[in-house]
């Protein structure tokens, strides 16, 4: 295995972290897990030099939590760090912080968390978060040892993340990146800014959920006409593993074949290791993926802010990301979530004044691309 520096800490991080959000399950019920399968998984990850584990309170219906902390048990604990996340989401009173954090460790059999991370932060949750005063309360359960350091996870867009990076001495910040996001939320900007400022940075979906494994027709043609034969998933991990700035990369795998494809690849991973060919081939394919965009949609932001309050970036991030990879009930589903957009914010509160027209550098019809976004997003909602 490759180890990693991680921040500011005198201590290296394997460059694969396993991400127990998509655990196997039975009979396809999110919520039950498959244990023995799990804890195989797990302990093979370890025993093969993963030594970092990812989870969150509502993983599978908190259960994640529980298998983690069986399959930690017999000496593994001491061989791995722990990352889990507060539910900022359902939290809505100080006192929530100590009973979320208190439940966790029981379920995860620690007497310590070694990196508690804030879930899920963007414009609506970290306003909530510092309201109810959550950087005071991280110092009191560092100092009483519950924490061992403090970070956050992100869905948002860069000036956001920006100033979360500046108000905190945060050890770790959790962002999604691949080759198909390298523009969007954080990206490319905030993984720069976040190890500039000392902060490991942990790499979620590095494969996008998965979805860059089924890759369409034309897409899939580019990958075999490479000369360089890989599938399509070493490419992705291997697209972030080459950004030196990447402490760890988090894959949520289901099966013991998944964990023992993605050892190997890690095995051989390397900062700066992909060649110009090799990064002209993924360039080919991100090229194509945009394509397949209906919104032609860069989230350079030039559009906000909008007079009327519409967050036009977003909704068109979720209006691509549903159509091109199929991503189609959890983007629907993220459209009517008001932890995620306000009503107010949403596409329908467009008065069409044409404000954005004039702004928007790839000339998109932006009120006709927000009526269309819109009747797709709310179906079912």
């Amino acid at each position: 295995m490759k180890y990693r520096k991680f921040g500011k800490l005198d201590w290296k991080v394997s460059a694969l972290g396993f991400g127990a959000m998509r655990l196997p399950t039975l009979d396809k019920e999110f919520s039950q897990i498959d244990e023995p399968k799990t804890i195989q998984m797990i302990r093979y990850a370890i025993d093969h030099g993963v030594n970092y584990i990812d989870t969150a309170y509502g993983y599978h219906s908190g259960n994640s939590e529980m298998v983690i902390g069986k399959a930690l048990q017999d000496g593994y604990r001491q061989r791995v760090k722990i990352a889990t996340k507060l539910p900022c989401h359902d939290v809505t009173a100080t006192e929530n912080f100590d009973r979320c954090l208190n439940e966790q460790l029981k379920r995860l059999k620690t007497d310590a968390i070694d990196f508690y991370l804030l879930h899920h932060l963007n414009q609506l949750v970290w306003p909530k978060m510092q309201k109810l005063k959550i950087l005071e309360w991280a110092d009191k359960a560092i100092a009483d040892g519950r924490i061992g350091y403090f970070g956050f996870s992100y869905h948002d867009n860069f000036e956001l993340f920006k100033e979360i990076i500046d108000s905190y001495n945060w050890t770790l910040c959790q962002i999604q990146y691949n080759f198909a996001d390298e523009n969007f939320q954080a990206g490319t900007q905030g993984l720069l800014c976040a190890h500039k400022k000392g902060l490991a940075v942990v790499v979620m979906e590095p494969i996008k959920g998965g979805r860059l494994l089924r890759p369409p027709g034309e897409i899939a043609k580019l990958w075999e006409q490479s000369t360089i034969k890989r599938t399509p998933q070493e490419w992705a991990l291997r697209w972030v593993w080459n950004h030196p700035e990447v402490a760890v990369a988090l894959s949520g795998m289901n099966s013991l074949e998944q964990v023992m494809e993605n050892i190997k690849y890690a095995n051989n991973s390397q900062p700066n290791n992909l060649n110009r060919k090799e990064l002209a081939i993924i360039e080919k394919v991100r090229d194509a993926y945009r394509s397949l965009n209906p919104v032609p949609c860069t989230a350079c932001r030039y559009c906000v802010p909008c007079p009327n309050g519409v967050d036009i970036p977003r909704i068109f991030e979720f209006y691509n990301e549903a159509v091109t990879y199929n991503d189609v009930s959890r983007r629907r589903f993220m459209y009517g979530d008001k932890n995620m957009i306000k009503n107010e914010q949403r596409a329908d509160m467009c008065a069409k004044c044409g404000q954005c027209l004039e702004k928007c550098p790839q000339k998109i019809d932006i009120p006709e691309m927000l009526e269309k976004a819109h009747a797709f997003l709310i179906n079912n909602n």
